[in-house]
């Protein structure tokens, strides 16, 4: 990565940025949203009304659009990134391990965006129904099961593939291979 140009490594930073930002913010999500049910049955807690709901959902949304907007920072960031760095996949294979780990999540996340997106709408709409938007995040929760238990897994093992580029083919043995 030392012969990348500055455009490519503006998207590195931006990709690297928005990924663990993206990360921080997708894992306290998960975190805050699992709170609000028993278990995994999905019933509310028994302290939340709705009184209290409309409020708590409210504060959720800030995160729901955090999340919703750093993916697609991360995604546009990265792909720009590949494009401009000219880094070979067979000479650096971390770098090809973590495209296909990003490419295989993508469409999954990129689904389940698509119910973030009407709970953002909803809740921005102001006239909101408390259920409409629970059913939502249940329907969030049920429809992949523990996949972004997964992503997040996933996504932990980019970071550290990134740190330590393992399977980098240096250049003295490219060359003596050709």
């Amino acid at each position: 990565m030392k012969n990348t140009n500055i455009l490519s490594k503006i998207f590195l930073y931006l990709c690297a940025l928005s990924g663990l930002l993206w990360i921080g913010g997708y894992f306290a999500r998960l975190i805050l949203t699992y709170q609000l049910f028993e278990d995994t049955d999905f019933i509310l807690k028994s302290f939340l009304n709705n009184q209290n709901l409309p409020g708590i959902l409210i504060m959720l949304n800030s995160g729901i659009i955090l999340t919703f907007v750093l993916y697609i920072v991360f995604i546009i960031s990265f792909i720009v990134f590949l494009l401009t760095a000219h880094l070979s996949f067979k000479e650096n294979g971390w770098l090809f391990i973590i495209t296909i780990l990003v490419l295989i999540t993508a469409p999954f996340e990129i689904y389940l965006m698509t119910i973030d997106h009407k709970i953002i709408d909803l809740i921005l709409s102001g006239l909101f129904s408390v259920n409409d938007i629970l059913d939502l995040i249940i329907k969030r929760f049920k429809i992949f099961g523990s996949f972004p238990i997964i992503e997040l897994l996933c996504y932990f093992a980019i970071i550290y593939l990134f740190i330590f580029q393992p399977l980098k083919m240096s250049k003295n043995k490219s060359e003596h291979e050709n």
